[in-house]
């Protein structure tokens, strides 16, 4: 605006001609609109980076669900694509037996249980409140039963019995599920106990939901054996005799969502109705947590909402064409080359709309590599480069080994040159 008081004085002072004038006027209309707020508003806007409107899309997103805490995850790569209210820390209900059914997993994996050995049930957890399958004291059930009366039907007297029987006492395991979620980063998380009764100190948030799902996906896909199934029959075996329980399943997007893989459905009154609900669809895996929702039905509502918003703007790259690998020249060894392989397969989920054609890969290897070489070790790699930014690489590993040749290798090596 200095400027324009300055050109308005200077014309009028010096300019007397009425060609000059006009010019002078010209001048002073160009000046205006260049400073008018209209048009530094349209420039400002223009200014603004990109992803202010993916940030709109989310705020968008967020507005269409209803619960007052959600949150919306990329599995593969824990990419956060949506959150509301996200670090506030609540009370969870059931969805707590995320971690108990991690926890029960991880000892079957490390050797210390077995699906097939016997869970002995205690009065203590037979005595369990809430959701449960009925369990009487001193009966007996597989540790698979146990685990499918978990995710199944959110059995908390199956939770109790598993606990007991991993690490001696409730107070043992769910030490043990708080030293599990320090190790996951879930820092505004503390379990009091392995099912999610309502305690003043029993909290955790949104965010550490999906934390520990995410962890529950992928070390152990086969969680989805158990969460998918809608209804089965367990058979009770006690001193009264041997009678079915039918199980059915509490996550009602089994049946309802085309891409739902599971996970976890909780309800207390204090907690509200929540759910950690993971879904798949072109190899893209998602999970929306929903927690303080006013009713079962639109908690399932903005869990749907979420992962359909998280599929739209996810998009996944594979490299199914790699480059052929040549063997490498090796110096110094007993052999002159080595075959090469791919460590594994490369893929790469976008989460920001990006056109996945674009991606460009760069082979980077030496033009030799000098004996000793080890099979598997590290001589290479593929980036991948996305926009102008590296978003990934792929390791090219020795596929044999290649001794350092000694004296003798060389003299006979001099030999035969001499007899060809």
């Amino acid at each position: 605006m200095h400027i324009f008081l300055f050109c308005r004085y200077t014309c009028i002072k010096e300019f007397r001609g009425d060609i000059l004038k006009r010019q002078c006027i010209v001048w002073m209309l160009i000046m205006t609109l260049i400073l008018s707020p209209a048009v530094m508003s349209a420039a400002s806007e223009a200014e603004k980076p990109a992803e202010q409107g993916q940030n709109t899309a989310e705020h968008q997103v967020a507005a269409e669900v209803a619960a007052p805490h959600a949150l919306l995850m990329e599995v593969s790569t824990g990419t956060v694509l949506m959150g509301k209210a996200e670090d506030e820390k609540l009370h969870p209900a059931s969805v707590t037996k995320i971690m108990t059914l991690l926890l029960i997993l991880e000892a079957i994996e490390d050797g210390k249980i077995a699906l097939s050995d016997m869970v002995s049930v205690s009065e203590h957890a037979s005595s369990m409140g809430g959701s449960q399958v009925y369990l009487e004291p001193f009966e007996q059930q597989t540790v698979e039963t146990m685990i499918k009366c978990i995710a199944v039907a959110s059995a908390n007297d199956a939770c109790v019995a598993m606990a007991e029987h991993i690490s001696g006492s409730e107070g043992d395991f769910v030490r043990r599920m708080n030293e599990r979620a320090a190790e996951l980063g879930m820092t505004n998380t503390h379990f009091v106990n392995c099912c999610g009764l309502d305690d003043d100190e029993h909290l955790t948030t949104a965010r550490d939901v999906a934390l520990m799902s995410r962890e529950l996906l992928l070390n152990h896909p086969q969680i989805h054996e158990y969460c998918t199934i809608w209804m089965e029959n367990i058979i009770h075996t006690t001193a009264k005799g041997s009678f079915e329980f039918g199980l059915t399943n509490t996550n009602k997007l089994i049946k309802q969502y085309e891409y739902a893989t599971g996970l976890k459905t909780g309800y207390t009154s204090v907690a509200g109705f929540c759910v950690s609900a993971s879904a798949k669809k072109d190899n893209i895996e998602l999970i929306a947590v929903i927690m303080g929702g006013a009713d079962s039905k639109s908690r399932f509502q903005d869990a749907v909402t979420l992962l359909n918003s998280g599929f739209a703007c996810c998009s996944l790259y594979q490299d199914e064409n790699r480059v052929a690998l040549s063997d490498l020249p090796v110096s110094g060894g007993v052999e002159d080359r080595v075959p090469l392989k791919y460590a594994g397969d490369f893929s790469y989920v976008s989460t920001d709309g990006s056109n996945l054609s674009d991606m460009k890969r760069s082979l980077e290897l030496p033009e030799e590599i000098p004996a000793p070489v080890e099979e598997g070790s590290t001589v290479g790699r593929v980036a991948y480069i996305l926009n102008g930014k590296e978003i990934g690489e792929s390791p090219i590993l020795a596929a044999g080994n290649v001794e350092k040749a000694g004296y003798g290798d060389y003299i006979q090596r001099a030999f035969h040159m001499f007899l060809l």
